[in-house]
């Protein structure tokens, strides 16, 4: 299973801590799996991404309520907790970098806490899509629920596009060759 965290509504739809949910579109798009089923508070679908079973989903609980729905529907479909790979923005990783974890803490990120508590532990993988911290001017929080810079946004697509690809080649390499490919500074264009 693919989680990609995030806020429900229009106002969240374009901001940076709902990253998760637009790398997780991106996969839906890719590989031609809607999200148009419901249950225990997610929109998710069911598919294939190189030739694995997968469920994408997104949980429309808001983002610090994301664990109990996300474990409902990993428990319904029997789905291990290290089978269940979170895609979400971390802010101790610059724009434009990613990160992929096989388990780890919460970080100060109320999904991934939210999860843990749910789960009842921590030994779930990741990747964490960089979205930077706010200049000394900015409260984190205006930060994470802010829009993209007009910067940004020149480099979304690629941001994007590069997180699907690691999800995908965990899939498809498992976590140590991802880890290798992707654990770097920078979304250069050899990862797409």
């Amino acid at each position: 299973m693919i989680a990609g965290l995030g806020n429900p509504g229009r106002e969240y739809a374009k901001t940076r801590h709902n990253i998760g949910f637009m790398v997780v579109d991106r996969l839906a798009e890719k590989y031609d799996i809607p999200r148009t089923q419901k249950k225990f508070d997610n929109n998710f679908g069911l598919g294939e991404i190189k030739n694995a079973r997968v469920i994408l989903t997104t949980p429309v609980a808001y983002m610090n309520r994301s664990g109990p729905p996300v474990m409902a529907l990993a428990k319904f479909y029997k789905i291990n907790l290290d089978h269940v790979l979170v895609i979400h923005d971390d802010i101790d990783i610059l724009f434009g970098n990613l990160k992929i974890k096989t388990k780890g803490g919460h970080g100060g990120h109320n999904g991934i806490k939210s999860i843990i508590d749910a789960a009842g532990g921590s030994d779930f993988p990741r990747v964490r899509v960089g979205i930077g911290r706010p200049d000394t001017h900015k409260e984190v929080t205006d930060h994470v629920l802010g829009k993209f810079s007009t910067d940004e946004m020149t480099q979304l697509e690629t941001v994007l596009t590069c997180a699907a690809e690691a999800a995908q080649s965990i899939i498809e390499k498992g976590f140590t060759l991802s880890m290798n490919q992707f654990n770097r500074n920078g979304v250069g264009s050899d990862n797409l």
